[in-house]
């Protein structure tokens, strides 16, 4: 009888189990039995692996046959076990010896003619390796780069099962040939999946060079609102845009990625993780470094914003604008229930989603960027534009964004219509990106600096009771908000995200705590209420 085990990796959602792969022969009529909660994908692999070691030059060995998959209570999906049960099946026929594989973790899916073909969350797999102790991984070359990422970790990339069963032999490695250039690789058909991408509007990578995307210096006029998404970007505060078409709000919203920082190592690896599992990570490029920009359809569904699909979950837009920003143009388009099943990542930074097949949590800690309409004909604010909609429809349009779901935006700005002189450029052009985006750096170097031994990062990450009795603003500074708070214009979380906003205002005006100018500016923007405040309140002279 023999016998061997390897390990792979199962993923559930972005989070991964490490599966030991174990392979029996048994005398007996020759049969291939697979065991331990496979789904139809895995199952088929029997055909694929057999087909591989065949014509790998390898002997199938002709007895019964049993492969089983441990935890066998954890749902085993998609093609990347295959590398391993060829490899476990190899060691049991003993054309391997069964001691080097045996804290291997292979991943990887098999052609009939034995080249191994890249799959979708290596990232997050090679990670779940590590946390479990393991220190040698095997995936596909075109993978290796993605698994690198990943430190403390050997990583070896095949092209072929032919090369797998000569390293762990130590014989030859044989030479494959390499893809002709300019010839299309089909080898890379896995990584992507068709319809993602840019083309629904995700950019994995915006502006790798802020310099090199849209710039700020392009939108007319719009002081107070590029002021609102200066403050955004530093402080990580979500932000509404309300105004009239053609005012310039996706404008905006598309140039903020263009002023926020890069990401942290730790942000882009858990980005990268989630970009690999959804199969938008772009070939030759297997760390995401800024942060990415998702901009669903305001016809998107409730699966497609937050997750979902069969079988288990997948990310969605919410997950894949992780550590990123949210843009929803057109909001109040948008389905109530869709939009509604955004509070709760909002406050938490992740989605739970619960489905037959299991539960899954997602990370979700993006920027949301909202941009609406005064009404369905866009005329509403407009002196003399002829807007006809009634107020009861005016009404029920703007009641579409409920009230705890703006609750939770910090920033909520009116985007003025523009003037024939700013069109003209006779005030002069507006702060180019780089010039935003040296002031944003500075203000979250600050705030990284008074938060160092703290587990938050930026403002918009400090709970309230730490803003009501370790970061006090100014005396006196807070007096018109507690008369807010008396009037019912702001709520107990109202007030602790004034004091988050004050807070990046201070950041960004290089005031060690915030005054009373910098709470009138917070409260300004979140309740609408003019408060006396200069457009360029806050901003360094």
């Amino acid at each position: 009888m023999g016998f061997a085990r390897t390990c792979s990796v199962a993923l559930v959602g972005v989070e991964g189990v490490v599966v030991e792969v174990q392979a029996d022969l048994e005398p007996g009529v020759a049969a291939f039995t697979l065991v331990g909660l496979p789904d139809k994908s895995l199952s088929e692999s029997r055909d694929r692996v057999r087909a591989a070691v065949v014509n790998s030059g390898a002997e199938w060995p002709q007895k019964k046959l049993t492969v089983g998959l441990s935890p066998a209570s954890v749902p085993k999906s998609g093609s990347g076990f295959n590398l391993a049960v060829a490899a476990a099946v190899l060691g049991a026929a003993e054309r391997i010896d069964p001691r080097t594989i045996a804290d291997l973790v292979l991943i990887g899916e098999l052609g009939l003619d034995g080249r191994v073909r890249p799959v979708r969350g290596v990232l997050p797999a090679v990670l779940a390796a590590a946390e479990a102790g393991y220190r040698q991984v095997v995936v596909p070359e075109q993978t290796a780069g993605e698994a690198a990422l990943v430190p403390g970790v050997s990583v070896l990339g095949v092209r072929t099962l032919r090369q797998l069963i000569a390293v762990l032999t130590d014989e030859p490695v044989p030479d494959e040939e390499p893809t002709e250039e300019g010839r299309p690789d089909a080898m890379l058909a896995g990584l992507l999946v068709p319809g993602a991408g840019i083309g629904t509007g995700l950019a994995a990578d915006p502006g790798a060079d802020p310099t090199g995307g849209p710039d700020l210096a392009d939108v007319a006029g719009q002081h107070r609102a590029r002021h609102a998404l200066e403050i955004a970007a530093a402080g990580s505060h979500h932000l509404m845009l309300s105004g009239p078409p053609g005012a310039g709000k996706t404008m905006l919203a598309e140039r903020l990625p263009g002023i926020l920082p890069p990401l942290t190592r730790q942000e882009s690896l858990e980005v990268t993780a989630v970009h690999s599992v959804a199969g938008i990570l772009p070939p030759g490029e297997p760390l995401v470094r800024r942060a990415p920009y998702c901009a669903p359809h305001h016809s998107a569904t409730m699966q497609s914003l937050v997750g979902g699909g069969n079988g288990l979950p997948r990310p969605g837009a919410v997950s894949l604008a992780h550590r990123g920003i949210l843009f929803l143009d057109e909001a109040p388009e948008f389905s109530g229930k869709v939009l509604d099943a955004l509070r709760q990542p909002l406050e938490s930074g992740h989605v739970v989603i619960a489905r037959a097949a299991g539960v899954v949590r997602l990370p979700a800690r993006f920027l949301l960027v909202l941009a609406a309409n005064p009404c369905p004909c866009g005329r509403h604010t407009l002196q003399g534009a002829g807007c006809e909609c009634p107020s009861s429809l005016v009404r029920r349009y703007q009641a579409r964004l409920s009230g705890p779901l703006l609750d939770r935006v910090n920033l909520r700005v009116e985007a003025e219509p523009v003037t024939r002189a700013d069109l003209l450029g006779l005030g002069g052009r507006g702060e180019a990106t780089a010039t935003v985006a040296a002031r944003v750096h500075e203000a979250r170097a600050r705030a990284a600096a008074r938060l160092a031994d703290t587990p938050w990062s930026v403002n918009s990450e400090i709970p309230g009771h730490e803003l009501r009795t370790r970061y006090l603003a100014a005396p006196g500074a807070l007096a018109a908000a507690e008369r807010d708070i008396e009037r019912g214009l702001l709520t107990a979380r109202g007030l602790d995200r004034v004091l988050r906003v004050a807070w990046t205002v201070a950041d960004l005006a290089g005031h060690d705590r915030p005054d009373s100018g910098d709470i009138a500016l917070a409260l300004e923007m979140r309740t609408g209420i003019a408060r006396g405040v200069p457009v360029g309140a806050g901003e360094r002279a």
